[in-house]
């Protein structure tokens, strides 16, 4: 995906952002600039190096002062929206981090988020003085425009991928919390969605207080119920027994939910690029009607010998006891960009409710 974002970034995208410039300020060299920027390494560099080395080029092409050159993106920001611009928030980050600064650099941020995204300018203003850029954003999260209010959550996720890692909320997501705090009944789903993912991060280094946030929050009101559902989607996986039996998956920690579980493979043996056909049969105890998560999951083999384990939701629903679920998944083996197979012997598994209940084994080859 980073792949295929970097070559927005060409000498025709450059071209025409340059005229925006210089429709508004005359002394801009576009040549110059696009020179600058797309020299003999440029083709190597990563989506986020690209996007660093046309700010740090934009920054050289611009007046001096801070204020002045910032007062130019103004003029024309109305016509540069989306991902593409996320070089304007940037350019705030690496120009505008002074004390003296400071507060022109929230204006700029918080306007420039509403056409694009200022979630990774923010990061280095976080890691200088948390606090302060903490009550920044419990002011933000107050705000009627969504995309502000997305960023108060967005731009402090311990985690955000591509971002700046924020270790101080790591070890203690508190502030963070803080800012959640405001947004749990957040009506816009763009800013429910960050929440969740907020929460999600927070999961992985310190799951006891997502855990405790649940049992805190679950059931006061319908969009809170989502976000903590998705905010908690790492802990379902790994089967966290706090977190399953709040969710109603309970039964399946204290005693097995099926009598008699089977997986077969067709075909077992092929070959990388070509599809298998997982067949499986599960019997569910007698009783009363019982939530159940049900996944595949393979132990991909690696170089030298090592592997990992990868899950793939099939349904998550509430089944009556007693009966027989049986299906069919077709899975492809073709490589992805964030995915490369190897040969050898992949061990696939069943789980319901985050236990292996099901085993088989395929066998890849070149």
């Amino acid at each position: 995906m980073a792949e295929a974002l970097k070559n927005m970034y060409n000498k025709e995208f450059l071209q025409q952002f340059g005229e925006k410039v210089y429709n508004v300020y005359h002394s801009f060299d576009i040549d110059g600039f696009i020179a600058t920027i797309i020299d003999d390494t440029w083709v190597e560099l990563k989506l986020m190096e690209r996007m660093n080395r046309i700010t740090k080029t934009l920054g050289a092409f611009l007046p001096e002062k801070y204020d002045e050159a910032l007062e130019i993106l103004f003029e024309i920001d109305e016509y540069c929206d989306g991902f593409p611009y996320l070089f304007f928030p940037n350019f705030v980050s690496i120009y505008g981090k002074s004390d003296y600064n400071w507060e022109l650099s929230m204006v700029a941020l918080k306007r420039f988020t509403t056409r694009s995204s200022s979630e990774f300018a923010v990061r280095p203003f976080i890691m200088h003085d948390p606090e302060r850029m903490i009550n920044k954003m419990l002011e933000w999260s107050k705000d009627s425009n969504e995309h502000i209010r997305r960023l108060a959550s967005e731009g402090c996720r311990p985690r955000l991928p591509w971002g700046i890692s924020l270790t101080m909320f790591k070890c203690d997501p508190t502030m963070v919390l803080s800012v959640l705090e405001q947004l749990k009944e957040d009506p816009s789903i763009y800013v429910r969605k960050s929440v969740a993912n907020n929460l999600n991060d927070i999961s992985k280094d310190n799951p006891s207080v997502i855990v405790e946030t649940v049992r805190r929050l679950k059931g006061i009101n319908k969009y809170t119920d989502w976000i903590l559902r998705h905010g908690s989607r790492t802990l379902i996986r790994k089967a966290n027994p706090e977190i399953m039996k709040l969710f109603g998956y309970g039964e399946s920690i204290d005693r097995p939910i099926t009598n008699c579980a089977s997986l077969s493979i067709d075909p077992p043996f092929l070959k990388i690029g070509e599809s298998c056909k997982l067949n499986y049969e599960l019997y569910i105890r007698e009783g009363n009607p019982i939530h159940i998560r049900i996944e595949y999951g393979i132990y991909f083999a690696h170089a030298r010998g090592k592997t990992s384990r990868k899950l793939f939701l099939l349904f998550d629903k509430i089944v009556d006891g007693g009966q027989c679920l049986a299906g069919t998944k077709i899975h492809k083996w073709a490589d992805l960009t964030t995915r490369k197979h190897y040969p050898g012997e992949h061990r696939i598994v069943i789980l319901i409710n985050g236990s292996e209940v099901a085993t088989s084994i395929m066998n890849l080859f070149l």
